[in-house]
């Protein structure tokens, strides 16, 4: 028997190739990455995380991790937005 996640949810992208900034958004000078997940029984959350800096490229890498983490096959959504 698999110790399958109660709770699985699916991360929702939509992404501009022309948009490098596609996800960020920019509060009083400290950008923050939002995004969606959506779960079982047509269940959502949303999710927006400070990327806590100031630096456009440097929000961009954070970002970046942060999806990646969160699409990584091993690594379950929760304990990807709770690092």
């Amino acid at each position: 028997m698999s110790s399958a996640p109660r709770h699985t949810f699916r991360l929702s992208l939509r992404t501009c190739a022309l948009n490098a900034d596609h996800h960020l958004w920019n509060n009083n000078g400290t950008y923050w990455c939002h995004f969606t997940l959506h779960g079982p029984r047509g269940t959502k959350q949303r999710v927006r995380r400070s990327l806590r800096t100031t630096d456009p490229a440097t929000a961009r890498k954070r970002r970046d991790a942060l999806i990646s983490r969160l699409v990584a096959a091993s690594i379950p959504p929760a304990m990807a937005l709770a690092a």
